[in-house]
C-alpha cells in the first residue's frame, strides 16, 4: 500500500476523535459509535492515564473498537503503542515526542499513517525531515484530559508554519470545543483533534455534529 498522499491526509485530519476507556461517561463502543454517526473522520484510540487498561485487556479493547471503524471506513489510529498497531495491523501510529525515533517508528511500520505531536519550528522539521504524515501541534487551548499537557500555545505555531511555506497537514488539539474550534482552521489548520469534548459528553452525536458545522463553516 502506497504511502497516503498529502491531500487525502488533509482531509482525514478535519475532525480528529481520540479515546481510550478511562476518557468517557458511558460505554467506549457506543461513544465511538455515535461519532462516527456524527461525521468524524479518523480515529486515534489512546489508552494512557489513570485506569487506563493494559496487556490483553487493552488488545482486545482496542480489537473491538478497530472492528467498529472498519465496518464504517474510518481509518484507526494507534497512540505511541507500535507492538498494539502492528498486532492489530492499525492504520497508523501517533507519536509524541518522548515515544522514541520517528524515524525508527516509520521504518517499523512502513507506509502506514505516522502523525508526530510537535510543539516548536525544531521539532516540526525534524518530524517532516524522519517520514510524519501529519503534525499535531497544541495544546491550543489549556486542557486536562492529558496528564503531561505542556502550556497552551494557541494558534501561533501554526500560522507560523504556513507563514513560512510548510504544507504539512495539520491537526490542532488541546481544549478544542464547538465553540473555539474556527481559529483552528482560520489560522491554516487541516482540522481539530479533540477527546472530551466528544468523549464526556452527554449526547457525543450531537457535539460531533456541532463540532463538525463550526469546523466546514471555518473552511468556507
Amino acid at each position: 500500500m502506497p504511502r497516503i498522499s498529502k491531500e487525502q491526509m488533509q482531509s482525514l485530519l478535519k475532525l480528529y476523535f481520540i479515546m481510550g476507556s478511562n476518557n468517557c461517561r458511558i460505554e467506549p463502543e457506543l461513544v465511538l459509535q455515535q461519532a462516527i454517526e456524527g461525521g468524524i473522520s479518523i480515529f486515534q484510540f489512546r489508552e494512557k492515564g489513570t485506569d487506563s487498561m493494559a496487556g490483553e485487556e487493552k488488545y482486545q479493547f482496542a480489537k473491538q473498537l478497530k472492528s467498529i471503524c472498519i465496518s464504517q471506513k474510518i481509518p484507526f489510529i494507534v497512540n505511541d503503542d507500535i507492538e498494539l498497531a502492528l498486532a492489530l495491523d492499525a492504520d497508523g501510529v501517533h507519536i509524541g515526542q518522548d515515544d522514541g525515533s520517528v524515524k525508527e517508528v516509520r521504518k517499523r511500520i512502513g507506509d502506514k499513517i505516522l502523525g508526530v505531536s510537535t510543539h516548536n519550528l525544531e521539532e516540526v522539521h525534524s518530524a517532516i525531515a524522519d517520514g510524519a504524515d501529519y503534525l499535531g501541534i497544541g495544546p491550543i487551548y489549556t486542557t486536562t484530559t492529558k496528564e503531561d499537557a505542556k502550556k497552551a500555545q494557541g494558534t501561533t505555531l501554526i500560522k507560523e508554519l504556513r507563514r513560512i511555506g510548510i504544507e504539512i497537514p495539520i491537526v490542532g488539539i488541546g481544549g478544542i470545543t464547538s465553540e473555539n474550534a474556527a481559529p483552528v482552521i482560520e489560522n491554516g489548520g487541516n482540522g481539530v483533534a479533540v477527546i472530551s469534548e466528544i468523549s464526556l459528553a452527554d449526547h457525543p452525536l450531537e457535539n460531533t455534529r456541532r463540532l463538525l458545522n463550526t469546523i466546514n463553516d471555518s473552511f468556507i
